[in-house]
C-alpha cells in the first residue's frame, strides 16, 4: 500500500512539472554564449581600429569578438558574406561609408537598408598630401600651379571608385581643376611612397600616413576635407578656411543582417559605446588619428541614410554610379 501511494506521489508530481514546464516560457541565455565575429573589410587604419574595439568590447560582452579580414570589392566581398549569415548578432560587419558607395556603384545587389545599424564608433578625416619639393603649402598654391600648366596633376587613389578616389574627386572639383587631374591607383604602394617617389604628386589618405612625412619635412599636407582641424594636425587648415566648400569625413561602425532581435543589437551598441569610452580606445585614436564618435542604433541611422543621399549625387555627377 505504501509502495503504491509512493509511486502514485511521484506520478503526480511528474504531471505537475510537466504542465508548468508546457505552460511557463523557459529562461533564454543571455547574448552572447559564444564569440561573434567582426568582418573587416579593409586593412590599414580600418584593421587597426577594429583590433582595438574588438577586444574592449570583448572585455564589456565577456565573450571573444573575432575580426575576421575578407577584403576587397571596396567592401562588397565583407557585405556579401554578412549578408549571407544568420541574423542573430554573432556575425557583425566593421562597416563604413563604403555601404553607401558599393550599392550605388553597383558592385553589390542591396543597400545599406539590407544591414541593422548597430553603432557608430569612429570619424576620420582625409588629407591631401604632397612632396614638400612641389613647395604648396596650401591648396590655392596647388591650383595656380595646375591651372598653369599642360601637364596634368597625378593623383593616387586606393582604386576607381574608392573613398579617397570621391574625396579626391569632390575636392578638385570644387577647387576648379578637376579637368587637370589623373587618377592612378597605388596598386601595392602607399601614399607617402609613391609620393617621394614622384610616381604621383598629390594624395588623399588618413593623416596617420602622413604625420611622421610631415614631421620630418619630406611632405606638405595642405589641407583636411572635414569642417574642423583634427588634433593629429592641429596646425593643417581645412579646405573650407581656404575658401574650398567641402566637408566629407569618413565614418566607421558596426552593422548586422537585417532581422537581428532588436535586443541583441542593443547589446552590442552597448559593448560599443563602452569600448569608444575606454582608456585603450582613446589612446589609440590619439595614436592614430581618428575621432572616438559614439552615435546609437536611431542616430546611426540616419547618418548612414544622410550620406547614402550624398553619395549617391556625387557618383551621378563624377559619372561612377550604376
Amino acid at each position: 500500500m505504501k509502495m503504491r501511494t509512493a509511486m502514485g506521489g511521484g506520478i503526480a508530481v511528474l504531471a505537475a512539472a510537466a504542465v508548468l514546464a508546457a505552460g511557463v516560457p523557459q529562461a533564454r541565455a543571455e547574448f552572447p554564449e559564444k564569440p561573434v565575429e567582426m568582418t573587416v573589410l579593409f586593412g590599414g587604419t580600418a584593421s587597426t581600429i577594429a583590433q582595438v574595439l574588438s577586444e574592449t568590447m570583448a572585455g564589456e560582452l565577456g565573450e571573444p569578438v573575432v575580426p575576421v579580414s575578407r577584403t576587397g570589392g571596396g567592401g562588397a566581398v565583407g557585405y556579401s558574406h554578412v549578408m549571407a549569415t544568420a541574423p542573430d548578432g554573432y556575425s557583425i560587419v566593421w562597416n563604413s561609408n563604403s555601404v553607401n558607395t558599393t550599392a550605388h556603384i553597383g558592385r553589390v545587389p542591396y543597400s545599406y537598408e539590407d544591414f541593422v545599424p548597430i553603432a557608430r564608433v569612429s570619424e576620420e578625416t582625409p588629407a591631401l598630401a604632397v612632396s614638400a619639393e612641389k613647395g604648396w603649402t596650401g591648396l590655392q598654391d596647388m591650383a595656380r600651379a595646375v591651372s598653369g600648366s599642360d601637364d596634368h596633376l597625378k593623383v593616387g587613389i586606393s582604386g576607381k571608385g574608392s573613398f579617397t578616389h570621391l574625396v579626391s574627386a569632390a575636392l578638385f572639383d570644387a577647387m576648379g581643376i578637376a579637368d587637370n587631374v589623373t587618377f592612378i591607383a597605388y596598386g601595392d604602394g602607399k601614399a607617402p611612397v609613391e609620393l617621394l617617389a614622384g610616381r604621383i604628386d598629390a594624395a588623399i589618405q588618413w593623416p596617420g600616413q602622413f604625420k611622421s612625412y610631415l614631421d620630418s619635412g619630406d611632405l606638405n599636407v595642405l589641407a583636411v576635407t572635414g569642417a574642423k582641424r583634427i588634433d593629429l594636425l592641429p596646425d593643417v587648415p581645412t579646405a573650407q578656411e581656404q575658401g574650398v566648400d567641402i566637408d566629407i569625413t569618413m565614418w566607421r561602425g558596426l552593422a548586422a543582417p537585417k532581422g537581428t532581435p532588436a535586443p541583441v543589437v542593443a547589446r552590442l551598441a552597448a559593448a560599443a559605446e563602452a569600448a569608444t569610452q575606454s582608456e585603450e580606445f582613446r589612446k589609440a585614436a590619439g595614436n592614430i588619428g581618428f575621432m572616438p564618435a559614439y552615435a546609437g542604433p536611431e542616430e546611426f541611422a540616419a547618418v548612414i541614410a544622410r550620406d547614402d543621399a550624398f553619395y549617391a549625387g556625387l557618383l551621378d555627377k563624377l559619372g561612377l554610379g550604376k
